[in-house]
C-alpha cells in the first residue's frame, strides 16, 4: 500500500511535465505560423499593395500573387533536341487554365540571382530560379492547371497539326511542364519574379507589390509561404473602366481608342495598296502593345481585314479594277493557307514569329522597290498602261471638277 502511495506523486509529476511540454509545443506552433495583412482591397487599373506579415524567424518568405477570376491559354511546342535520345520529341503542350496574372515575390537579398539569370535572355530557366532561391513551395497555382499534350511530327508541325493526344502526365512531370508553360506565357523574368520583400531576423516582413496597369480586372490573391507553411490568402480587386476593355483570350486590358486610331490610318494606306492593311497592323500591334500575345494579334488582325477588304472590293469593282478569274484562283490558295496558318502560329515562339515575319516584309519591300525603278517600268508595258489609265482618269476628274 505504501508502495502505491509512493508511485502516485511520481505519476502526477509526470503528467504535469507532459502537459507543460504539450503547451510549449502549441505555443511554438502558433509562433511559427505565417500571416499577412494588406493596406487596401481595391485598386484601379493597377497600383501598389503594401503587404506586411510575420513568418518563422530566420526563414525566407515568398509571396505568391495571382488573378483568381480570369485564366488564359498557354502553349509550348517542344522541338528541342533531346541529348539522351538524340531525337526531337515534337510534343505540343497546352493549358487553358493559366492565371491571367501570376508572379512570385522574393526577398530583396535574392535580386542578384534574378539579375544573373536575366543575362541568359531567352534561355533563362524558371525551374532553376525556383530551386536556387528555395521558392519551390511558392509555386503552387500553375501546377494545378490541366495540361494537355499532343504527339506531333516534323511534317505535322510544318502544316500546323497538333497530332495525337497523349495520356495524362504524372504530377512530377506535370509540374515541370507547368513551369515551362508559365515561362512561355509571360516570357519576361520581371513578369513572373520580383525581389521586393524586406525581411527582418525576427520573421516580420513588409513588401510593396506593384500591380502594373493593363491587367485583368477582378479579384487577386496574395499568399505568403515560408518554411513549407502558408498564410490565409489576402484578397484585393483590380477595377477597370471604359475606354479600357479587357480581352479574355489575351489576358490584358487595353485602351480601345489607341488601336482604333492606328487602324484607321493603316486601313487607308493598306487599301491603297490592295492589301487591306493586315501585314502592316501585325508588326505595329506587336511593337506598340507588347502585352498582346503574337497568336492573338495574328488571329485578331485576320478577321478585321474583312472590313477594309469589303469596302475596298466594293469600290474597286465600281471602277472595274478587279479580275475575278485571277482573284478566284488566288483565293483558293489562300483558303488552303488559312487552315494551316493558325495551327502553325501557336507552335512557334514570339521570336520565331518576328524573325519570319520580318524577313517576309523585307523581301516584299525589296520586290516593290525594284518594281518602281525606271528600268523595270520601261520594260513593263502593262505597268505603263495601268499608270497611264490612272493619269487619264485623274485628268478627267480634274476637268470635271473645274467645269463644275
Amino acid at each position: 500500500m505504501n508502495m502505491r502511495k509512493g508511485v502516485v506523486p511520481w505519476l502526477l509529476a509526470a503528467m504535469v511535465v507532459l502537459m507543460g511540454s504539450s503547451g510549449v509545443a502549441v505555443a511554438e506552433d502558433a509562433a511559427a505560423t505565417v500571416a499577412i495583412t494588406i493596406d487596401k482591397t481595391v485598386i484601379n487599373d493597377g497600383g501598389t499593395i503594401k503587404v506586411s506579415g510575420r513568418a518563422p524567424a530566420g526563414k525566407p518568405v515568398f509571396l505568391e500573387v495571382w488573378a483568381t477570376e480570369h485564366t488564359v491559354r498557354a502553349s509550348r511546342f517542344d522541338s528541342d533536341l533531346d541529348k539522351e535520345t538524340n531525337k526531337r520529341p515534337y510534343i505540343f503542350y497546352l493549358t487553358e487554365d493559366m492565371p491571367a496574372y501570376y508572379k512570385i515575390f522574393v526577398p530583396k537579398e535574392m535580386k542578384a540571382k534574378i539579375d544573373e539569370e536575366k543575362k541568359l535572355k531567352g534561355k533563362w530557366s524558371y525551374s532553376k530560379l525556383l530551386k536556387e532561391m528555395g521558392a519551390g513551395d511558392a509555386f503552387s497555382i500553375p501546377p494545378k492547371a490541366k495540361i494537355d499534350r499532343y504527339q506531333s511530327s516534323l511534317m505535322a508541325s510544318i502544316i500546323g497539326s497538333r497530332g495525337d493526344q497523349l495520356p495524362t502526365m504524372e504530377d512530377k512531370d506535370s509540374r515541370k511542364r507547368a513551369m515551362q508553360l508559365t515561362k512561355a506565357r509571360f516570357r519576361s523574368i520581371d513578369k513572373v519574379f520580383g525581389a521586393d520583400i524586406d525581411l527582418k531576423p525576427d520573421g516580420s516582413f513588409t513588401a510593396e507589390i506593384k500591380i502594373r496597369d493593363g491587367l485583368s480586372p477582378g479579384k487577386y490573391n496574395i499568399v505568403a509561404v515560408s518554411d513549407k507553411k502558408k498564410s490565409a490568402p489576402a484578397v484585393f480587386e483590380n477595377k477597370i473602366e471604359f475606354p479600357l476593355v479587357y480581352m479574355d483570350n489575351a489576358g490584358t486590358s487595353l485602351n480601345i481608342f489607341y488601336p482604333f486610331m492606328l487602324s484607321l490610318c493603316v486601313a487607308i494606306f493598306g487599301v491603297l495598296m490592295g492589301a487591306g492593311g493586315g501585314f502592316i497592323m501585325n508588326p505595329l500591334l506587336l511593337a506598340l502593345f507588347p502585352a498582346l500575345p503574337h497568336t492573338i494579334v495574328a488571329g485578331t488582325v485576320t478577321p478585321t481585314v474583312l472590313f477594309s477588304q469589303g469596302s475596298g472590293i466594293y469600290n474597286y469593282s465600281k471602277i472595274k479594277f478587279i479580275n475575278w478569274k485571277l482573284g478566284c484562283a488566288i483565293g483558293c490558295a489562300m483558303l488552303l493557307g488559312g487552315f494551316i496558318g493558325p495551327k502553325l502560329t501557336e507552335m512557334i515562339t514570339l521570336d520565331q514569329f518576328k524573325f519570319a515575319f520580318g524577313w517576309i516584309l523585307i523581301i516584299l519591300a525589296a520586290l516593290m522597290a525594284w518594281q518602281t525603278t525606271p528600268g523595270y517600268l520601261a520594260n513593263n508595258k502593262k505597268e505603263q498602261a495601268i499608270l497611264n489609265e490612272f493619269k487619264k482618269r485623274a485628268q478627267e476628274a480634274a476637268k470635271a471638277k473645274s467645269a463644275n
